[in-house]
């Protein structure tokens, strides 16, 4: 079982911070790309509210939350500290609950969830579709196949493409899958890609992520 992060300091955060944006520029520069155009967003499932101080301190501004009731204590404790992003499961039944406080979510894949995104999404809110790219059995996502259909039926803007890929022993595993995301976001005009956390980001920025979800990195 994860362990809860405790005693973070900012020091310690901004120190990883800084690690992190060092090998996404490194990323970057070997893929071409402005490293300015990949954004950290600091996954916080596991940082209890108590802790979260230390990370606004420690430079981080854009923070993505895992469970709804997790995302709306730490916003009512330190809303004004981040930018809040919903980057887990998302039920259909919490969607009223999440869509006030969220600047994106990215995990939108069933159309229950379109449906309660109709009936309760305010007119700032923007989603990322996720997609099953590998095809598993038992993960959610949309089939790439089906997702034009999707997107169709989506009530609000969707502004890029999320995945989870399959469990890989080596970082470069994942790349292919990243890839295959990226094809299909850049087929439909979709700019914003949320792919990569903290064992494959660098990867990811090399095949086009602009979003990385990063969590034990900036924590330990």
């Amino acid at each position: 079982m994860t362990q809860l992060v405790t005693g973070l300091t900012a020091q310690r955060v901004r120190a990883n911070l800084a690690e992190v944006r060092e090998r996404i520029a490194a990323a970057a520069a070997r893929a071409g790309r402005d490293p300015a155009d990949v954004e950290i967003v600091a996954a916080v499932k596991y940082v209890p509210v108590q802790e979260l101080a230390a990370l606004a301190q420690g430079g981080v501004t854009v923070v993505g939350e895992n469970r709804a009731q997790d995302l709306e204590a730490k916003v009512a404790a330190h809303g004004d500290a981040f930018t809040w992003d919903f980057i887990g499961h998302v039920q259909s039944r919490k969607v009223k609950q999440i869509a006030p406080l969220a600047r994106l979510i990215h995990s939108v894949s069933t159309d229950s969830v379109l449906e309660q995104l109709g009936r309760h999404a305010p007119p700032q809110l923007r989603v990322l579709v996720e997609v099953n790219v590998a095809g598993e059995e038992g993960k959610g996502g949309v089939a790439p196949a089906a997702l034009d259909a999707f997107l169709e039926r989506c009530p609000v803007p969707v502004i890029g493409l999320m995945t989870m890929p399959p469990l890989a022993q080596a970082p470069d595993e994942s790349r292919r899958w990243f890839a295959v995301l990226r094809e299909l976001a850049e087929a439909r005009g979709l700019r914003e890609l949320s792919i990569g956390t903290t064992q494959d980001y660098e990867v990811a920025v090399e095949e086009g992520a602009t979003l990385v979800r990063i969590g034990t990195q900036l924590f330990r």
